[in-house]
């Protein structure tokens, strides 16, 4: 992929660790996010907070030496770096117990920050970030600071850290939404529209929220997504799973970073799929992918 250095990338929200067991990988949807689309050569900066702590400086260290600007990642005298306990089933699907308070419950920014802000091309958000009113105030704050950006909302439900005011709200902000598939059915359904037909549901939020462009990712099945008025899907890649922390930020990351360098929503999700089964590969959200594995891949696992 070539580097693209006319889009500037900001990702807000949790950085962290996720521990497996005694191991612990670096993590946070908006982290993972940030570190896919720099991968790829796009200028990217992130906004969180962490601890005065060890692992804040972990976290800083990996995520500058990544190519990820680190001057909007406060450090925070007061609260811990955050940690998510994770536990994966005999398929490698995760569950996460994740820790409050931690630093990024607590975001602020200052001018230069917001300065940063008003030159961006592209602005990734989720919901988890919302949990506490401090980072929940300076998102909104951002959301409505620059009307020029590409906001791309992540929706990553976290139970109990959500509500469906609170998503129609942040939904409402967007210019480009990504769920699961559970995670549409269940919000269409508190907005009062029931139904299990995908199509219906992708629909449906997209008049309620008047956002013109929803994925949905299917886990093993693929993803379809609303691009333009038009619906594309793709069937998804057959991979073995080793864990499934991280693939759907890389998937999501790589199918913006396609879609806004101008390449056809055809292209844009076969590429989107294929590093999505390649992160979940592997262990941890954030493996090392380099471009001519992607494409091996991709050529070894072309559709009759």
């Amino acid at each position: 992929m070539s580097i693209n250095n006319k889009i500037n990338v900001i990702s807000f929200g949790e950085v962290l660790f996720d521990v497996f067991g005694e191991e612990k990988k670096i993590g946070g949807a908006p982290l993972n996010l940030a570190l896919r689309t720099a991968s790829f050569g796009f200028p990217v900066a992130m906004i969180s907070a962490v601890g005065n702590d060890e692992d804040g400086k972990i976290i800083l260290d990996y995520t500058g030496k990544n190519a990820v600007e680190t001057a909007g990642i406060a450090v925070s005298p007061k609260y811990n770096t955050g940690i998510v306990q994770v536990s994966l089933n005999e398929r490698g699907s995760a569950t996460y117990e994740i820790k409050f308070p931690s630093a990024w419950d607590f975001i602020t920014v200052d001018d230069k920050i917001m300065n940063t802000v008003k030159k961006a091309d592209v602005f990734f958000y989720g919901s988890l970030a919302c949990r506490n009113e401090v980072s929940q105030k300076t998102l909104f704050s951002l959301l409505d600071f620059n009307d020029r950006m590409f906001k791309v909302f992540d929706v990553n439900l976290r139970k109990p850290f959500y509500n469906i005011q609170l998503l129609e709200k942040l939904m409402k902000r967007a210019d480009f939404i990504k769920f699961n598939d559970e995670e549409i059915v269940e919000i269409a359904a508190g907005m009062g529209f029931e139904s299990d037909d995908l199509e219906s549901n992708i629909k449906f939020i997209s008049e309620k929220t008047d956002t013109k462009a929803i994925c949905v990712t299917l886990g093993k099945h693929g993803s379809i997504l609303l691009w333009n008025n038009e619906l594309y899907r793709h069937q998804g890649f057959p991979v073995k799973v080793a864990d499934t922390v991280g693939a759907g930020d890389s998937f999501l990351a790589s199918l913006i970073a396609k879609l806004l360098s101008n390449e056809s929503p055809d292209e844009a999700l076969n590429f989107a799929s294929a590093v999505g089964a390649l992160v979940a590969s592997y262990s941890g959200a954030n493996p090392k992918i380099e471009s001519s594995e992607i494409e091996i891949f991709r050529k070894q696992n072309v559709f009759q």
